[in-house]
């Protein structure tokens, strides 16, 4: 987060982990330092050797240090994996002593009521999103201050994680002696980053290929309605190479970074390729169409999950702008172009603004996370980030996590 007129985004990664320093200015934001390093310590979003972990971090943070020329004293993380849940709730109050007006009270209030359900003690509040509100009879109102009424009603979509996947991340981080100010879902993070304001008000679905998890996030009318996370990423078709010729992890993922395509039927046939041997054996050639039919099964395979996640949250027929498409796995080409055939509406590749500096860099969507962080965490600055320290979970960030609730869903 911010210390001085800096912001610090850490995007913890099952392939990797990337740290981004910018510098806010009265022109702008400019990324002035950013790191990153190979993430072994992490599986489908949760902690699995916190030693590597830390390693890591330090590292990636070190390296964005070394760049910006400024030490790091605390980030706004993202957090991923198949325990991120998240569901709708609603709540109602009488407008406020004060009149008929509502105020900013009232609209903290009710929102409040809404996140006020029965959440497992094993479960973390991550975020409190506004969808809209209504003020007596009328409805699909999205920021009710300043409007009369008696009673007020809101609509919120709540984000939660698994507490232990919550406070192993929290607690590694603190262990590189920085402070977590905050943390973000990986789709809310990636959101911010690709996202325009008119697609987010016609409706579109971003769905960001990580590592070992495909993230949604469905926004219509200018709010979150869903988040889901789907267990199929990107590794999972290096593992289908690796198994299908007979090769190293590593191997497969330098043919499918290298070589690799999503439409079998893009890839010529007689194109072959050398595949270095295991364990000193002699290379063998691989047909690209060989390499990209398997390559396109797994990606079959994600896109009719996230189908069945779009068709499932009711708002399919209201996605107008489709699916914006991020993340490290949509850079395995003909993705784009598979999506749509699979899913059956429009998508487009997201690539996130090229900021001044360095930032240049990471205009690529395996870095949509990262830089959606540091737009949060200039946003939460601007907005009065410390203005809610009442806390809207538990735990380590609780007070966090409560600081940013009432900001967050503004400036997804």
């Amino acid at each position: 987060m911010r210390r001085g007129d800096t912001v610090v985004g850490l995007d913890l990664g099952t392939t990797k982990i990337c740290v981004a320093i910018a510098e806010l200015g009265a022109e702008g934001i400019e990324i002035i330092g950013y790191g990153h390093r190979s993430s072994d310590g992490l599986r489908r979003g949760a902690v699995v050797d916190a030693e590597k972990t830390v390693q890591a971090v330090r590292g990636a943070v070190h390296q964005a240090e070394l760049m910006a020329g400024i030490e790091i004293e605390a980030v706004l993380a993202s957090i991923s994996g198949e325990h991120i849940r998240g569901f709708d709730s609603r709540g109602s109050i009488a407008v406020g002593d004060g009149g008929p007006e509502v105020t900013q009270e009232d609209r903290d209030r009710v929102v409040e009521a809404a996140r006020t359900v029965a959440i497992p003690f094993d479960r973390e509040v991550l975020h409190v999103l506004p969808q809209e509100f209504s003020i007596d009879d009328q409805a699909g109102i999205r920021d009710p201050v300043g409007m009369t009424g008696v009673r007020l009603e809101s609509s919120v979509h709540i984000v939660t994680g698994a507490a232990t996947s919550v406070r192993n991340i929290s607690r590694n981080i603190e262990r590189t002696e920085m402070e977590v100010d905050g943390i973000v879902v990986e789709p809310l993070a990636s959101s911010r980053a690709v996202l325009r304001q008119e697609e987010k008000d016609v409706g579109v679905c971003v769905v960001d290929i990580g590592g070992s998890t495909t993230d949604l996030a469905i926004h219509c009318d200018g709010s979150v309605r869903r988040t889901s996370v789907v267990g199929v990423g990107g590794q999972n078709a290096t593992s289908d190479i690796a198994i299908c010729l007979r090769t190293s992890w590593p191997l497969a993922e330098d043919m499918k970074c290298r070589y690799g395509m999503a439409l079998a039927e893009c890839a010529d046939k007689n194109d072959v390729v050398q595949l270095k041997g295991v364990g000193g054996r002699k290379p063998v050639e691989v047909a690209k169409r060989d390499l990209a039919t398997i390559i396109e099964a797994r990606m079959k395979e994600i896109f009719a999950m996230v189908r069945r996640e779009i068709d499932g949250s009711g708002y399919g027929d209201r996605l107008g702008a489709g699916i914006v498409l991020t993340g490290g796995g949509s850079l395995v080409e003909g993705a784009v172009e598979l999506a749509e055939r699979s899913i059956g509406i429009p998508v487009r590749l997201g690539v996130p603004a090229a900021f001044p500096g360095v930032g240049e860099r990471l205009a690529n969507p395996c870095y949509a996370a990262v830089l959606g962080l540091v737009l949060m965490a200039a946003d939460a600055d601007s907005c009065g980030f410390s203005q809610h320290p009442e806390g809207t979970g538990s735990g380590v960030f609780g007070a966090a996590a409560g600081r940013m609730k009432n900001w967050i869903a503004t400036f997804l």
